[in-house]
């Protein structure tokens, strides 16, 4: 049963990545990177790499996101 659940979020990650990469709105295009990190933090403590997950949710989840939604404001979010 665990393994079912890894693979549908492997599969939820990967959806994630390609609407992220693909979508046309930048807002959208944030907003999925900051679901794909928080997915890839589960998936991490799944793998028991509690040091990984802590440090990816930080970085990448809190501040990279901060970062793109500041950056998009304050340009306009024209592409």
């Amino acid at each position: 049963m665990n393994d079912l659940i890894f693979y549908f979020l492997l599969l939820l990650l990967v959806m994630a990545a390609g609407y992220a990469l693909f979508s046309r709105n930048l807002l959208n295009s944030v907003v999925t990177l900051s679901i794909f990190s928080g997915l890839l933090v589960v998936i991490l403590i799944a793998l028991q790499a509690p040091d990984v997950a802590l440090a990816e949710a930080v970085i990448s989840a809190g501040i990279m996101t901060s970062f793109f939604i500041i950056t998009i404001s304050k340009t306009g979010g024209a592409e």
